[in-house]
């Protein structure tokens, strides 16, 4: 995967491979003997932590671009009204044979198959920056099916302090427009700033940022560091979790690679 840095947008761009909806059911396919499990799992401390700060059991929530469906189980074992969404095809098939209790269905987030205001909540984990056209559709989607006054939680890679002195360094190759680079587009890491601005002309307002996932963003882009860091990041033990979580303290307002932006509808128009 290489990153080049659009200086036109303030934002990196990621290419190496097209991530469609059959580039996410290999993806999927590749984790697929741990998907019985995953739907058993009850729950999701950085998901049901952030959820019942702002909504009570009951809230009627979607998370669009679900994947392995696995937020959705914790969020329906929880006492949400959880529904889940993806365009992975092949998946959704074998959540819904797995878990037919589970409302995961097939579909496109920038055509939600859900009437106006009909969610309380709307979680986007890692999910509008694999469209190389722009989020405009998905987020007008979001508006559109969230009530008002409801909540978007949406985490996106984003650009650094970290990634700020790399790109003053002149560390990143400058992005050039081509043909080949738009076929192998995978994703944005978006200046917070842009985002923001964008979320906020369009009827949403801004509640809390969280930068976390510090760890990746230091082993991503500080390459010396990355066998120990990758080391450390694969490690799925309860001792490793708890060093990656006081590491993550540590590096998240630095070296973070995603951030959680909490929104709430506050217009009565897309704009």
């Amino acid at each position: 995967m290489i990153r080049y840095f659009d200086k036109s947008n303030n934002r990196l761009v990621y290419v190496g491979k097209q991530a469609n909806g059959l580039y996410w059911d290999r993806h999927w396919n590749s984790e697929s003997s741990r998907l019985k499990e995953q739907l058993k799992i009850k729950n999701d401390r950085f998901i049901i932590r952030c959820t019942k700060k702002y909504l009570p059991a009951g809230a009627k929530i979607l998370e669009g671009g679900c994947g392995l469906g696995e937020k959705v189980s914790a969020l329906h074992y929880h006492g949400y009204d959880a529904y889940g969404i993806d365009y992975a095809k092949e998946t959704i098939k074998k959540i819904n044979r797995y878990a037919p209790e589970l409302k995961i269905k097939f579909g496109d987030v920038r055509n939600l198959p859900f009437p106006d205001d009909f969610f309380d909540g709307y979680w986007s984990l890692g999910v509008i920056e694999h469209f190389y056209d722009g989020y405009e559709k998905i987020v007008s989607e979001m508006f559109r099916a969230i009530k008002p006054n409801g909540y978007l939680f949406l985490t996106v890679p984003v650009m650094s302090p970290l990634r700020k002195v790399k790109v003053r360094l002149k560390r990143y190759i400058e992005y050039k427009e081509s043909e080949e680079a738009r076929e192998n587009f995978y994703q944005f890491a978006f200046d917070p700033k842009v985002l923001i601005n964008d979320l906020e002309s369009r009827g949403f307002g801004l509640i809390d940022v969280k930068p976390y996932d510090g760890i990746k963003g230091l082993k991503d882009e500080v390459l010396i560091l990355k066998p120990f860091l990758q080391y450390l990041y694969d490690k799925k033990n309860p001792a490793s979790n708890l060093v990656k979580r006081l590491l993550d303290i540590v590096l998240r307002h630095f070296a973070n690679h995603m951030c959680l932006f909490v929104m709430r509808k506050v217009g009565t128009d897309w704009s």
